[in-house]
């Protein structure tokens, strides 16, 4: 979540000018909201405020801005239809200031949309942390097998906002998520998945609960979730298999683009 923020302090480190765009305010339909920021150096572009004919607009400005004397900031209102061709049609105001030590500082708290416990460092495992690496969330990857996890991303360490949990009994971990987390169990065993998933339920408090595997593992499961006397309501919410409808095939990156997809949908904040 906060690649574009380390992207400014290296650029601060390294003492690279550069220039933050950011969405001041919109009218209308336009291509992000306020808040969306950008980062623009000399060489380098980072983040988004919207692509297209704005963006262009906006990198250019940002650039004359890296070549004028005046540090002060500047507003400008970009009438999106008239003055781009952009046919969403809107208005958006774009605020263009120099980075600086305290602009890093007083830099906006990431909001993550949710927090999540993926349970199994396996393929599919690995998979959907590697598709959460750049969304809003906060994650804690865990497994009991220390060596299944993949030391760094490619050339690049983990994001901060994706934690690699290795302990012995791994459902104990369920007691440490909070009222309202999310929850994708994927183990590479089926008795641990049951013990893990059992634990979730009998929380009740979870906003998502998802197991991997068939509808057969899905009837067992619940067989068994069903003698231990787990309401039918709890149980109803039980999501296996997991991914979103439509989306078909079953080769890991397959089932982790689907289950990411399902567990994004509806998600406007929070922990």
């Amino acid at each position: 979540m906060n690649s574009l923020r380390d992207c400014a302090a290296g650029c601060l480190t390294a003492g690279t000018p550069a220039v933050l765009v950011d969405v001041l305010d919109t009218l209308g339909s336009t291509p992000r909201e306020a808040g969306a920021r950008m980062l623009v150096s000399a060489e380098v572009v980072a983040g988004t405020v919207g692509g297209g004919h704005l963006e262009l607009k906006a990198i250019v400005q940002a650039r004359q801005m890296l070549h004028e004397a005046s540090r002060a900031p500047q507003q400008v209102r970009y009438p999106l239809g008239p003055a781009l061709g952009q046919c969403c049609g809107g208005v958006v105001t774009l605020g263009f200031s120099r980075l600086t030590a305290d602009a890093l500082a007083a830099w906006p708290a990431d909001i993550a949309r949710f927090h999540l416990q993926l349970y199994g460092a396996g393929h599919v495992g690995r998979a959907i942390a590697r598709l959460l690496v750049d969304l809003p969330v906060s994650v804690d990857w865990i497994d009991e097998r220390e060596e299944e996890f993949p030391a760094a991303l490619g050339s690049a360490p983990w994001p901060a906002h994706i934690r690699k949990v290795s302990v012995d009994a791994v459902e104990g971990e369920v007691d440490r998520a909070a009222p309202g987390d999310r929850f994708l169990v994927l183990t590479h065993r089926h008795d641990l998945d049951l013990l893990i998933t059992e634990a979730i339920l009998k929380r009740g408090d979870f906003a998502f609960l998802g197991l991997i595997g068939s509808q057969t593992k899905r009837q067992r499961f619940l067989h068994h979730f069903e003698s231990r006397g787990i309401a039918p309501e709890l149980l109803a919410r039980l999501i296996c298999p997991i991914g979103l409808p439509g989306i078909d095939g079953k080769a890991p990156e397959v089932v982790a683009l689907a289950a990411v997809a399902q567990l994004m949908m509806g998600t406007s904040g929070g922990r």
